[in-house]
């Protein structure tokens, strides 16, 4: 009986001059790429070459009803793929190189393939230097969704990248060190710019782009969403950004709620217990409460969710308690939009 091939594992390149240009050049020869960005990292291809494109829904396993998003390297490109107007040229002047991406009306220079046949396109220009300089190396604009199987927790880590898609096809990853956001980009529709749409809450706070646009955004629901035939944006799915763990959501959790829990459950807190209250607490469960920021700052909550879900992941528990952030503005929105994906069942 002759014994199976090993699965190809993903080799991770330092960020050289010489790695970079290796990496432009396989993308401009049609192969996929683990690349880093400010909210997460993405599997990139190039966006123009539909057989490319077609190599990111196969290595992830996902549906070509959920759309990609295109990445250029500066905003004056962006009349290389969209029809542009006023709201959304306000936006990328104020916004990009950053975690936020417009849906527009496409150019039929785009392939059907990336937008899940609809007529727009979603198009941002990343906050990482390394990402942008390989898309102007490869000469192409650069299709890029989050480079992990389709459903499980976004990578924030070219490691993260690796172990999740070994034997997928995925042969290169360019490591640009953890991302600074954590999640990924805010997503606002204008295709109508009349009537702007929150599509995905994000790193950048709906407030801000409210305050550019001088008009509020509306929020479609979700039911109305999944409903569709295919996705308007992506990450718009009941079910995403999920552990294999059950995740359990509360609307608050304290650290003595872990007395209350099986050896097997971990409570996931968003800041760390003080010294006073961790005297209340029994040495053996303190094992069980992990928190995502030391002070409870909203940048450091977001930057850790997906790799603090990820580590709790491979740790084997048969439950994960955790708490959704109080209020409705900044950053809690798109960390709470995370969570709730993330616990849901279907």
């Amino acid at each position: 009986m002759k014994s199976q091939a090993p699965l190809l594992r993903p080799r991770i390149f330092r960020p050289t001059p010489l790695n970079l240009n290796r990496l432009a050049g396989r993308l401009k020869r049609g192969e996929i790429i683990g690349v880093p960005s400010e909210t997460v990292y993405g599997l990139a291809a190039d966006a123009l070459n539909p057989e490319a494109c077609m190599r990111i829904f196969a290595a992830k396993k996902r549906p070509t009803t959920d759309p990609l998003i295109v990445h250029l390297a500066s905003r004056y490109d962006i009349d290389t793929v969209a029809h542009v107007n006023e709201a959304a040229l306000a936006l990328a002047e104020a916004f990009w190189p950053g975690p936020l991406t417009l849906v527009l009306p496409k150019k039929n220079i785009v392939p059907l393939i990336v937008t899940a046949g609809r007529r727009t396109v979603a198009v941002r220009v990343p906050d990482h230097a390394l990402f942008r300089k390989l898309i102007r190396l490869s000469k192409c604009p650069l299709a890029a969704p989050s480079a992990n199987p389709f459903g499980y927790i976004s990578p924030t880590s070219a490691v993260h990248v690796r172990d999740s898609l070994i034997g997928s096809g995925l042969r290169a990853i360019l490591d640009g060190g953890d991302c600074s956001v954590g999640v990924e980009s805010t997503i606002v529709d204008l295709s109508n710019p009349d009537k702007p749409r929150l599509l995905r809450p994000g790193g950048i706070e709906a407030e801000k782009i409210e305050m550019v646009l001088k008009r509020k955004l509306s929020r479609p629901s979700y039911k109305s969403i999944s409903a569709a035939k295919s996705a308007p944006a992506p990450g718009m799915l009941s079910r995403h950004y999920s552990p294999r763990t059950k995740l359990i959501l509360h609307t608050s959790l304290h650290p003595q709620d872990v007395m209350h829990m099986t050896v097997n459950e971990v409570c996931l807190l968003l800041s760390k217990p003080s010294a006073q209250v961790n005297k209340l607490l029994k040495p053996d469960t303190k094992k069980q409460l992990r928190w995502l920021s030391e002070s409870g700052r909203m940048n450091d909550i977001a930057k850790n969710l997906f790799s603090t879900l990820r580590k709790l992941d491979e740790e084997n528990w048969s439950v994960i308690h955790a708490c959704l952030v109080p209020g409705l503005e900044g950053l809690a929105p798109a960390i709470n939009d995370r969570l709730k994906r993330a616990s849901a069942k279907a």
